[in-house]
């Protein structure tokens, strides 16, 4: 018996083999029988499901939404008309401008205004960072170039709302990188826009 005849064929490889959460599905699968007359419907809702858990890779689905307190209490801080790189400028009354409200200039309808906080990296290049506050108005009617806070099959992400060639919507990032593709919306997933952001704020200490 010679060398050739001696080795094992087949048999598991280290490292062979389709690597965990590569699939359609994003995780492991298994073997089932089903009801030839389920099949047609099991495999809508598994496509479903597919798309689904590729969308998320994509939606940066922001968390934490908070509801305004009421009543809003006003703040009046000095707005200086200085215009300065770095540094602080002259608190000599002559330089102030006038006295602004952040509540006022971040909010125009409180009954509809709420704040999320922004996950993820997919609107960075408008100036949305991870753990920025978005406000967002369910007030104002989204009209193609807003930034909106978003629905898709269940699953929340903040966008800019543009439309494709035959005129249904599409939802774009604003990262440079390749990592985050434009999401079409497309039957039948099911698609809201819940407001428009208005703004956003971040404290740094």
């Amino acid at each position: 018996m010679n060398d050739h005849q001696t080795k094992k064929a087949g048999g598991k490889r280290l490292g062979a083999g389709r690597k965990s959460g590569s699939g359609v599905y994003q995780e492991a699968t298994t073997v089932m029988r089903v009801p030839v007359s389920q099949k047609a419907a099991l495999s809508q809702q598994l496509s479903r499901y597919a798309r689904q858990q590729q969308q998320r890779k994509q939606l940066d689905s922001p968390h934490a939404f908070t509801q305004l307190e009421h009543p809003i209490q006003a703040i009046a801080l000095p707005l200086y008309q200085s215009k300065v790189p770095a540094g602080f400028p002259s608190p000599a009354d002559d330089h102030v401008e006038l006295r602004l409200d952040p509540t006022t200039y971040l909010i125009d309808q409180a009954d509809s205004t709420f704040f999320v906080t922004i996950q993820g990296e997919s609107m960075i290049e408008v100036g949305l960072m991870p753990g920025d506050k978005a406000v967002v108005d369910r007030g104002k009617s989204a009209v193609i170039g807003d930034i909106v806070l978003a629905m898709i099959d269940g699953e929340f992400t903040i966008k800019t709302l543009a439309k494709q060639a035959d005129g249904t919507p599409k939802l774009m990032p604003a990262n440079a990188s390749g990592r985050y593709a434009p999401l079409l919306i497309q039957p039948p997933m099911q698609f809201e826009v819940w407001g428009v952001v208005i703004g956003s704020f971040r404290r740094f200490r």
